[in-house]
């Protein structure tokens, strides 16, 4: 079985160029998709931009002292590596792959083929 086939976008030259929130969050665009990315502990995280619960601005929430990042409607916690529901609600947080590279910042989205499958 092979790996999956991934598109990357550049976000940023640097992370630096983002503008991040005090809350160590943002929303960037990549793809045509409007997402978060998050900084914890020197790791940079992209996920969707809308909690998947009530569709609360996951960038206005916050990232707990574990590195969960909490929904700001309703605090349902995700964990932002692989988006599980870490409060227990059974949601799914859509995640992204992120990698620094010398030229700048890419997000990853998974190669769909003909129809999405």
């Amino acid at each position: 079985m092979t790996g999956k086939k991934m598109n990357w976008h550049k976000v940023a030259d640097t992370p630096q160029m983002l503008n991040w929130q005090d809350n160590r969050m943002c929303i960037t665009e990549a793809g045509g998709k409007t997402l978060t990315l998050a900084q914890f502990q020197d790791q940079i995280y992209a996920f969707a931009h809308k909690c998947p619960h009530a569709s609360g601005i996951m960038a206005d929430g916050f990232i707990d002292a574990t590195g969960q990042v909490v929904c700001p409607l309703h605090r349902y916690r995700f964990n932002m590596q692989n988006g599980r529901n870490t409060s227990g609600e059974g949601y799914y947080l859509k995640t992204y792959p992120v990698e620094q590279r010398e030229d700048g910042l890419y997000i990853g989205f998974e190669e769909k083929g003909l129809f999405g499958f």
